[in-house]
């Protein structure tokens, strides 16, 4: 049991790979349908069987919401979340989230995190950034957001793309403060 109530964003930024191995790390974990809730843009929707194919978007046994309704519990800060992930989070949700725009679920449970001070992990995966980018990580920052780059480690030294990633959705659930069992990596 991962003991704690996570909300997790699915935005249409390339890397779909790193959502599909977080939902899996999540059910391998023993989390249930009502601890965890998914959102899912129109946009990843459409890039998941681009970047995935023959690979469905397998949520279960997670709960999911439209992104199109208000009327959900990722919107309200009385449902009690501890904590979000947007993985992977395009670059165009991270500038919604940095205006106060909650112009769907996702943005919306994104303000909520915030407002009520709760963890909110965007795993960005952009290269590179440019000016706008940057002001708007500083303000999500700023804003008690955090924001952890799609960048995978070398150090345990990965034998394929499923290891690799592995790094960065590890690192997201360490910031969400979910241990995962995965070991950390030691130089000498």
């Amino acid at each position: 049991m991962i003991n704690k109530k996570i909300i997790i964003g699915i935005t249409g930024a390339s890397g779909s790979i790193y959502a599909h191995l977080l939902l899996s790390k999540l059910r391998e974990l023993g989390a249930q349908g009502d601890e965890v809730a998914v959102v899912i843009s129109k946009t990843a929707a459409k890039v998941w069987p681009f970047e995935l194919p023959g690979i469905p978007v397998d949520v279960s046994p997670f709960t999911q919401y439209s992104p199109d309704t208000f009327f959900a519990p990722p919107a309200s800060g009385s449902a009690g979340f501890d904590a979000m992930i947007i993985i992977p989070c395009s670059v165009g949700t991270l500038g919604r989230i940095a205006a106060g725009t909650a112009d769907d679920l996702l943005t919306r449970a994104a303000d909520v995190m915030l407002k009520e001070r709760k963890k909110l992990i965007l795993v960005l995966r952009e290269a590179p950034y440019n000016r706008i980018h940057l002001q708007n990580m500083l303000s999500v920052t700023d804003a008690g957001g955090i924001i952890c780059p799609a960048s995978p480690g070398f150090y345990q030294h990965p034998v394929d793309i499923n290891d690799l990633c592995s790094t960065v959705v590890d690192r997201a659930l360490s910031l969400a403060g979910i241990t995962t069992g995965t070991k950390g990596f030691m130089m000498s």
